[in-house]
């Protein structure tokens, strides 16, 4: 892969922030570079050759970043999250048991036997879509949302190498439990660090001496882990998101988020979502129109099993605030194709699901956001 195929994938990437530039629509940038690669892969002009090993490897970097980036943005340390918990977990539970009938249902309608994977995607919420989507629009009263939605999204990112390949549950259980048992031991040892005064001395001579130290040792952090999980046959999407849990419960300094920021969002992170884009065959789902219909029911089914936490007094416009996904559709569908699980069209169809909860949860944000404004702006009756 050369110069000019990388030139190629970051003036695509570039799609992203241009549709997301349109503020009204309050669109992801993943989705310009979602379409940027179909544009440019295997669904259109085929310039992009997915199963190119530098291309690989380098797609693999830019997903285990962003799962580090997803995770590092979970509030774990905000004390009205921690109060909501309650709530929240009862109100992901509850969306879980739904999940979990409609995975089984659509398993069985489209006899793709994933009952397990359609329960996980479909239970799943975005933290990385949805919370930048709630604080552009300044929407209130979300705490419950907040934590229902990082309950889900920890949950959901390390099920789904479990849910994805039955088969090897054992295994991948075991692999998953040496890199959550990996992780834990980082936060053990940084937390020390941390009382102990030396991560404030190594940060303020990183700033003095521009070694940006932090970023070294927390990409260092993370490629160990991502081995270990190479090694442990499981995916590099939960080194990833555990690392960035261990990070925001420490916490993570401003410095730190602004380089691991322009990393990931300037490069890989794009390349990794355009490399996902050119691996997608769409021509499959004109050759399987039922995957079509599968894409359909997926976010259907997803934004409708998130309603039901209007039982633990979560207002429905915010219940379909909760059902947007990113994280765990993507990277079902990029472990799907790489371990060629999934059948002709269906990481398609996991995607296309995706696509319509983003635009199902853009929708009932705005309304939110227009209704919380109305109320404000309604004057008051003084007698």
């Amino acid at each position: 892969m050369g110069f000019s195929l990388l030139a190629l994938v970051v003036l695509v990437g570039l799609l992203g922030p241009l549709l997301a530039g349109r503020e009204s629509w309050h669109l992801p940038a993943v989705v310009g570079e979602l379409l940027g690669g179909l544009l440019v892969g295997a669904s259109g002009l085929r310039l992009l050759d997915s199963t190119e090993p530098t291309f690989t490897v380098l797609a693999q970097v830019g997903f285990a970043l962003v799962m580090f980036v997803v995770g590092s943005n979970v509030p774990v340390r905000d004390v009205t999250v921690r109060r909501a918990l309650r709530r929240g977990l009862v109100g992901a539970l509850l969306v879980g048991v739904l999940a979990a009938v409609a995975g089984v249902g659509l398993a069985a309608l489209f006899g793709t036997g994933h009952a397990a994977l359609y329960g996980v995607v479909i239970a799943s919420s975005s933290a990385a879509l949805i919370l930048p989507i709630i604080a552009s629009l300044g929407l209130h009263g979300i705490a419950q949302l907040t934590a229902q939605v990082a309950i889900a999204d920890a949950v959901c990112i390390v099920a789904l190498p479990l849910a994805i390949n039955p088969a090897r549950a054992a295994s991948t259980a075991l692999g998953a439990v040496a890199v959550v048992a990996g992780a834990g031991l980082v936060f053990f040892v940084l937390r020390r660090l941390d009382r102990d005064g030396l991560r404030k001395r190594l940060h303020r001579l990183s700033e003095r001496r521009k070694f940006a130290l932090e970023l070294r040792i927390n990409v260092l952090l993370l490629f160990g882990l991502a081995a270990l999980a190479q090694f442990a046959q499981v995916s590099v999407l939960l080194a990833g998101f555990a690392l960035g849990l261990v990070v925001a419960a420490i916490g993570e300094p401003r410095r730190l988020a602004r380089q691991l920021f322009g990393i990931t969002e300037g490069f890989f992170g794009p390349l990794f979502f355009v490399w996902l884009g050119a691996s997608i065959s769409l021509s499959e789902l004109g050759s399987h129109p039922a995957m079509i219909l599968l894409g359909v029911c997926l976010g259907a089914a997803a934004i409708l099993s998130h309603l039901v936490a209007r039982l633990v007094s979560q207002p429905l416009l915010l219940g379909v605030v909760a059902a947007g996904q990113l994280g765990v559709p993507v990277a079902a569908a990029a472990l799907g194709t790489q371990l060629h699980l999934l059948r002709p069209g269906e990481d398609a169809a996991l995607l296309l699901g995706a696509l319509l909860t983003i635009a199902a949860t853009t929708v009932a944000a705005s309304l939110r956001a227009r209704r919380e404004r109305g109320v404000s702006d309604r004057p008051v009756m003084t007698s």
